[in-house]
């Protein structure tokens, strides 16, 4: 057993400051601890696989980030692991707990099976992991081979807790709530601009250091289609994540704005998101979604958001700035207007791709690297 500060300064050594993830009992020492430190960031996650998103988002900004939940979250985490992180090329230190673990102490039936295959299913994803260390002598040789890996092979390196790891650590600060807000916002109104018009209005809006994070689909492909720069990335797979890995970025870099486009069907299945980026609230981001009621890419399936006020959504959520429109010159001008504080538009636009639409002939990993190069030099 060693204390959470034995653990946690050394790493802060070592440029790990973020720290999100989804609480369990094992934890709770690590998480107080981070909270109570005036100069390390916790943010707190709806879900697992946002948790990976965000330490993720906050690596292409130059931070390291540490995610840590108990193995029953490794599910949800399953797909940025491998579809984000794995073809992007983007470390994260993860730790996570090993409930159920087998010959252990008696723990919940709904751990059993987790607790059997946790250390199997990091080894599927192709994910290196340890022991999280059990003594303070060995903490340094740990985050050394975990480092090492991270900054060779750009992809995750796990470290598995078991219980009674860590001493305990009473949390002595309380979260501050933090008020929601009402927005006055237009009438929705019928669709009458396309995706690329869309696209095109808010490359017409973009400032020289702003950088546009655009969801899996036929989002990030028409948004390539309009203009390929390296202060884009068009994610694949992880679906639902670009806000996180937004949030993420624009923590890791306050001084720039960090643009997410977002998709009804992407928003829908990871909307807890908004709950944390509303209360982390980086006057930095802006959270554009493009809204064609359907789940376009997969051949067209009606999503629910016919029947969502999602700009009522982001304002109780705590998102200061809030609105809807269908026009393509109403998007340039919030665009433009944004950066203050954080703001989200639920942009309606008709249904449709071009035929010929390309597909990126770059890289993900390139992309990333690209990107990073970008941030760096326009820092």
């Amino acid at each position: 057993m060693i204390p959470a500060a034995s653990f946690i300064e050394p790493a802060r050594a070592l440029g790990f400051e973020l720290y999100t993830g989804v609480p369990c009992s094992y934890l709770k020492p690590f998480i107080n601890y981070v909270i109570d430190a005036a100069d390390l960031r916790y943010v707190a996650a709806a879900n697992e696989g946002d948790a990976v998103a965000i330490a993720s988002g906050a690596w292409l900004g130059g931070k390291r980030g540490v995610v840590m939940f108990q193995n029953s979250g490794l599910g949800n985490a399953v797909n940025p692991l491998t579809s984000l992180n794995a073809i992007f090329n983007i470390p994260v230190l993860l730790i996570v707990t090993l409930r159920g673990e087998p010959g252990g102490p008696p723990d919940e039936p709904q751990h059993q099976l987790m607790g059997a295959i946790t250390t199997e299913m990091l080894e599927l994803m192709q994910i290196p992991w340890e022991w999280f260390p059990a003594s303070e002598v060995e903490v340094a040789t740990s985050l050394e081979r975990a480092t090492r890996h991270m900054d060779t092979h750009h992809t995750p390196f796990a470290l598995v807790m078991k219980k009674g790891a860590v001493a305990g650590h009473a949390l002595r600060s309380r979260p501050e709530p933090r008020g929601t807000h009402y927005c006055e916002r237009p009438p929705a109104g019928k669709a009458a601009a396309t995706r690329r018009e869309m696209l095109l209005a808010l490359q017409s809006a973009i400032r020289p250091d702003d950088v546009i994070l655009a969801t899996t689909g036929f989002t990030g492909r028409e948004l390539y289609a309009c203009g390929d720069s390296d202060n884009q990335l068009y994610m694949v797979g992880s679906m639902g994540c670009v806000s996180s890995l937004a949030l993420g970025l624009a923590i890791a870099q306050p001084h720039r704005r960090v643009i997410a486009l977002d998709g009804d069907g992407a928003l829908l299945m990871r909307m807890g998101a908004m709950t944390t980026i509303g209360y982390e609230r980086p006057p930095n981001l802006i959270h554009l979604l493009l809204d064609n009621q359907c789940h376009e890419s997969t051949g067209g399936q009606a999503t629910v958001s016919h029947s969502i006020d999602f700009p009522a959504i982001a304002a109780a959520c705590g998102y200061p700035r809030s609105s809807r429109t269908t026009s393509a010159e109403e998007l340039a001008a919030f665009v433009a207007e944004g950066g203050a504080q954080l703001s989200f538009l639920h942009a309606g636009i008709l249904p449709g791709v071009p035929d010929d639409l390309p597909r990126p002939s770059v890289t993900p990993a390139r992309v990333c690297w690209r990107l990073r190069r970008f941030l760096g030099e326009r820092r």
